[in-house]
């Protein structure tokens, strides 16, 4: 678990501190990586394996030889190499992807504090040892005993927003809420979060107002020279509203997912390939033209992975489970599935809200129909039809309720 904190430097040496860790980390990190490329099943007989201790060895030599990256702190680059190293190990363990380099300019640069050192300086403030920099003030917002508990910090730069992540042991879970209650929940690109009990939860944006600004900050950019003054500061204003709009979500995160876990003793939720959902559309190409391609509603489908990364799925699903006791159950026709009788057909959907069952008549919302399906699948709840029809609307409302956990 992390607690991250605002990171005030200092202007001047403090800060130019800070920014040559950053490229020594990002330097070290990307020619190990090319280091490691050399190595191949092929050329094993005839070259030493490299692993993360032989590149220590040759980054010592390295920093003999060369007087800039000597300057630097050895902790720092070291830690370079061991995110290397851990990036390769989930990459054999199939937990992600081929690790790649890492770009100055990118949207996230970062370093290492492996020896971690932290003094008070009041109940606002509290200052963090940097090698090479000094004592660098940060803000305290947690319990300072939390921040004791850390035994490493990572130092990072997104934005313009220097903040320090402190690596701590995960707290422990909130006391389950004395209620038996288990919800559903349905994640959409409409309502961002559908619970079974017919509540809707939608995901924040820009305004309107910010949403025109951004996109003429964005059309300025494209027009601007690469390197110069005015880009940078383009750059600069586009950060500061990327900046508010990831506060404004997480912020919606932590408040929604805080709410559901202090109303449920457990949550269903169903399982989404994120990844897999928003990969970009498939070229087409025309076999009666070679080289050309078909339409392929690429358009269409950037706007919906817009939407989809928009409503903050993986991130709610993963602070939800931090908080309860959280049940995975299999997406496949939670939206097709009459939660009062359990037909499944295509045409039971006639809307992206009205749900109408074409073997009993059922009529519920759409989103809400489907996060009563995940309910009962994660729950293994059975499906109970009505004798007669009766009030829709009323069997609606009871087939909403939120239903007891019996033991």
């Amino acid at each position: 678990m992390s607690i991250v904190q605002r990171v005030y430097p200092v202007e001047g040496a403090q800060l130019d501190v800070l920014v040559m860790h950053c490229d020594h980390a990002r330097f070290v990190y990307n020619l190990g990586l090319e280091q490691r490329s050399w190595w191949t099943p092929s050329r094993r007989h005839f070259r030493q394996k490299i692993s993360v201790a032989s590149q220590m060895r040759d980054l010592t030599e390295a920093r003999r030889e060369f007087d800039w990256l000597r300057a630097g702190s050895t902790v720092v680059q070291q830690g370079a190499l061991r995110d290397l190293d851990r990036a390769f190990t989930n990459f054999f363990a199939r937990r992600s992807g081929y690790p790649t380099f890492k770009k100055r300019f990118g949207a996230r640069q970062g370093f290492v504090v492996r020896d971690l050192v932290v003094r008070r300086i009041n109940r606002k403030w509290g200052e963090i040892l940097v090698p090479k920099a000094g004592w660098v003030r940060f803000r305290v917002s947690r319990a300072w005993t939390d921040i004791c508990a850390a035994t490493s910090a990572r130092i990072a730069l997104m934005n313009g927003r220097w903040t320090v992540s402190l690596t701590t042991p995960p707290a422990p879970r909130r006391e389950a809420p004395t209620t038996a209650l288990v919800v559903g929940i349905d994640r959409g690109v409409a309502n961002s979060v559908a619970t079974s009990d017919g509540r809707m939860f939608h995901a924040p944006g820009f305004t309107v107002g910010e949403q025109a600004r951004f996109v003429a900050l964005q059309r300025r950019l494209a027009r601007q020279q690469k390197g110069s003054a005015n880009r940078h500061r383009t750059k600069a204003k586009l950060s500061r509203l990327r900046l508010r709009l990831a506060d404004r979500r997480g912020d919606w995160i932590e408040q929604t997912t805080s709410e559901i876990a202090s109303s449920y003793c457990a949550a269903a939720v169903e399982k989404l390939p994120i990844a897999n959902m928003t990969r970009r559309a498939k070229p087409k190409p025309d076999p009666d033209n070679p080289g050309a391609f078909l339409p392929n509603g690429g358009r269409a489908k950037s706007g919906l992975n817009r939407a989809i990364l928009a409503s903050c799925w993986g991130k709610f699903a993963q602070r939800l489970d931090h908080k309860m006791s959280v049940v995975a159950v299999p997406a496949a026709y939670t939206s097709q599935e009459c939660s009062n009788c359990g037909y499944t057909c295509p045409e039971n959907r006639d809307s992206q809200a009205i749900f109408r069952c074409q073997g009993c008549g059922f009529e519920h919302h759409a989103d809400t129909n489907a996060a009563i399906n995940i309910r009962d699948r994660g729950f293994n709840l059975e499906h109970q039809p009505e004798d007669s029809l009766g009030d829709r609307v009323r069997q609606s409302r009871k087939r909403a309720a939120p239903t007891i956990l019996v033991a």
